[in-house]
């Protein structure tokens, strides 16, 4: 299946599969529910702002962006001291009485779980409401027949709320804790199915041990029976392409088929693989037997649901900033004042007006978008305009790499934890300047155990685009398993002083996962 193929066709599905993941790039913690024949998912955000972006789809594979459910600043506040992968975790999704609910946890700003509701879903979102008796991460919302709401978080333990003032109606209970001695039991979600309540968790952790299991019960309290099969989904022991699987949803489809969005990862390179993309959000299908589920394989290429596709409009991949607002799909870091961008001061450009002073700063002015692609290609025209700024592949403040502009000059500098270094310049004219980044996954069957994930080309383009590439740098080095945490790369602009102007930026995905120019000596 070719990349174009798996963005979704308008006559239905490309040879009955889809392409997992179904949300790539930086998408973690899925959850989803469904209204009608319409299914909306949002995902965790960590340390950018607007956070938790919520997605539509009317057939589980095609998504599109349609907002962001924490888009201001009365709703979300990370400070600068926000460390990286901080921020806002495993947000849950949920329908009920004519609403949508959402009750997530921002582990900045003092932390604590807090819970919004819309009658829209694209927004606008309600004010926070605050759970101060509710502890912990993860949390999930569920009614019972009586129309009590219950809470339960990771631990995994249940509290009883008001869901309207953030009130807990009693003490929190012990559930379940999944499988003896596996760590890190999270992620619950709670359902009715039948005669019988079932618990979804996660544990093992959200690396390569990560798994899935399930437990039911007559009641929402317990007590809890596990499943004698599981984990009933893992991919740890294997080799499989899709690894980390875990943090899942179950949503009920308008056929009754059942079906799981999850998260995974898709590491890249020798041993022990990196994934540079962060978690993604994965489909699987799921069938009941002897009323437990039973989760289909998790594989690149599935078999399509058994109803025609409704594909969603495509993201543009350029950006002309012509608009007065911005796409859902830009993020910053922890915030996004006012005066810190502007679409009007030069009509037809993004302003930047710098704050922090590089990208090693927690407050510094930056606007990017996920990589969603293992090959993809990024160019801006920027005008540092006495400012400067530039093109940056962001994972966190100690590790990005970029190509900026300034003073007559572009210049690659690279960021490894402690180690800071311009590894390569080039005089540029004062004006307008192209610069460009291309990402290059290996080519199928390029592999040796050192061998990088990816490389990354940082250069100034000409108008005939011809590259002049300045640096190539091994991709391991904004990758997960180097830096830590639970993001992804995010790929943007950044004014470091002064206000810098961008005409356009443009993102563009390379057609298949493999190399697609010759490569011209190894990476830095």
């Amino acid at each position: 299946m070719t990349m174009a193929q798996a963005r979704g066709t308008t006559d239905g599905w490309p040879d009955g599969t889809f392409r997992n993941p179904v949300l790539p790039g930086f998408h973690p913690d899925p959850s989803v529910c469904r209204v009608g024949d319409d299914y909306y998912l949002v995902c965790s955000s960590f340390e950018y702002f607007p956070g938790v972006p919520i997605f539509h789809s009317r057939d589980l594979v095609h998504w599109e962006q349609i907002g962001n459910v924490l888009d201001r600043p009365g709703q979300l506040t990370l400070p600068p001291s926000t460390a990286s992968s901080g921020g806002v975790y495993a947000p849950t999704l949920r329908h009920h009485d004519g609403r949508f609910w959402l009750i997530v946890t921002n582990c900045a700003d003092g932390g604590g779980n807090l819970l919004v509701t819309a009658e829209d879903p694209a927004g606008p979102w309600s004010d926070p409401v605050r759970l101060p008796g509710v502890p912990g991460i993860d949390p999930d919302l569920t009614w019972d027949d009586e129309g009590d709401c219950w809470c339960t978080y990771a631990g995994i333990e249940q509290v009883r709320i008001d869901p309207r003032t953030g009130r807990t109606i009693g003490e929190p209970r012990r559930l379940w804790s999944g499988a003896p001695g596996a760590q890190a039991p999270e992620a619950p979600h709670l359902y009715r199915v039948g005669g019988y309540w079932y618990l979804l968790i996660a544990e093992g952790g959200t690396e390569r041990g990560h798994a899935v299991s399930v437990a039911r019960a007559t009641a929402p309290g317990g007590p809890y029976e596990p499943c004698p099969a599981n984990p009933v989904l893992t991919h740890r022991g294997t080799n499989r392409p899709i690894q980390n699987t875990g943090h899942a949803d179950l949503v009920e489809a308008a056929d009754g088929s059942w079906w799981l969005v999850l998260l995974g990862v898709r590491p890249g390179g020798g041993t022990p693989g990196w994934h540079v993309l962060g978690r993604e959000t994965f489909l699987a299908p799921v069938t009941w037997v002897d009323g437990w589920p039973v989760v289909g394989g998790v594989e690149p290429v599935m078999a399509a649901p058994p109803w025609p596709a409704r594909p969603t409009p495509q993201p543009p991949a350029r950006d002309d900033f012509d608009a007065v607002g911005l796409h859902p799909r830009w993020v910053s870091v922890r915030s996004r004042p006012a005066e810190s961008w502007s679409t009007t001061e030069r009509p037809g450009w993004l302003t930047l007006r710098a704050r922090g002073a590089s990208m090693d700063e927690r407050d510094v002015t930056f606007l990017g978008r996920r990589q969603q692609h293992p090959s993809c290609r990024v160019r801006t025209l920027v005008d540092p305009a006495g400012g400067r700024g530039g093109l940056v592949v962001r994972l966190d403040e100690r590790h990005h790499h970029g190509v900026e502009v300034g003073d007559g000059e572009a210049r690659v500098l690279v960021r490894i934890g402690s180690v800071l270094a311009t590894v390569a310049t080039r005089a540029v004219p004062a004006g307008p300047v192209r610069l460009r980044v291309d990402v290059l996954a290996p080519a199928p069957g390029d592999w040796h155990p050192g061998k990088e994930p990816d490389v990354l080309r940082f250069g100034v383009e000409s108008a005939d685009g011809t590259f002049d590439v300045l640096a190539e740098l091994d991709g391991r080095y904004l990758s997960t398993e180097v830096a830590g945490g639970f993001t992804g790369r995010v790929i943007g602009m950044y004014a470091a002083t002064g206000s810098v102007h961008f005409d356009w930026f443009d993102y563009q995905p390379e057609d298949g996962d493999g190399d697609p120019t010759p490569r011209d000596g190894g990476a830095i």
